[in-house]
């Protein structure tokens, strides 16, 4: 992957346990290149629960440049000196020339020890349509009967998404479905803004797939792979306030 953009999101714990987005990260990993500036969203997690700017990152209104990948982003990467680095790879079905940035569009940049995660940019093309990946998300919180059939899946297989407008947690929710009805997980938080407001301006285009089931051990987190295509003619992936640079 020549360039790239993805955002980084941060968690309140302490009050709301909301998600912003705060940050957008353009990098091009084959000329060294690497671009970080605030976004909308963390203004508004400014305001609403009092965000605090990241230490490597003191000053919202900054363009910040480095020929390096910037720590924060960095620390979320598992070491290609790991032994477990090529499994590692395998598990996020990547291959063995993965970058660090196409390794982050892929793993979500968790770690247990803070509350940062790291998604792709949506891309939509000219004529409209686009593709991501992404894990299925609250496998552990469905039905008996629905990890049941978890375990049952198959790469290649078929999946349904719909529109949950009473998520307990969130109030809006995109499910994961099986062809036979079995509700089996969510689509992550990042997606749910753009797929509702795109399902409310037109039906548009979608189809869903699993690209990889990885077993145990495998955390329950990159447990189920899954590819989701689909078109817009209208709607423009985050493009809205939270989304925009704070510095042009």
């Amino acid at each position: 992957m020549s360039a790239a953009s993805l955002f980084l999101s941060w968690q309140d714990l302490e009050n709301s346990r909301q998600w912003f987005p705060i940050g957008r990260l353009d990098a091009d990993a084959e000329n060294s290149d690497y671009r970080f500036r605030y976004i909308g969203g963390a203004r508004r997690a400014e305001q609403e629960v009092n965000f605090l700017p990241l230490v490597g990152f003191p000053d919202m209104e900054w363009d910040y440049h480095s020929d390096e990948l910037f720590p924060i982003f960095q620390n979320r990467v598992l070491s290609p000196k790991r032994p477990d680095f090529a499994e590692y790879l395998r598990a996020l079905d990547l291959g063995d020339d993965a970058d660090p940035i196409v390794i982050l569009s892929a793993n979500e940049g968790r770690r247990l020890t803070d509350t940062f995660e790291v998604f792709p940019a949506l891309v939509k093309k000219d004529d409209g349509s686009f593709v991501c990946r992404f894990f299925l998300h609250g496998g552990r919180h469905v039905s008996e009967s629905a990890q049941v059939r978890l375990k049952l899946l198959e790469p290649g297989e078929e999946l349904y998404l719909a529109l949950e407008i009473t998520n307990p947690r969130t109030t809006l929710a995109v499910q994961v479905q099986t062809t036979d009805y079995h509700m089996i997980g969510w689509a992550p938080r990042y997606l749910v803004d753009d797929l509702t407001k795109a399902m409310a301006e037109s039906p548009g285009e979608y189809a869903a797939s699993v690209v990889r089931v990885n077993p145990q051990p495998a955390p329950s987190s990159q447990r189920v792979l899954v590819e989701l295509s689909g078109r817009w003619d209208r709607h423009e992936p985050m493009s809205g306030p939270d989304y925009r640079p704070l510095v042009l």
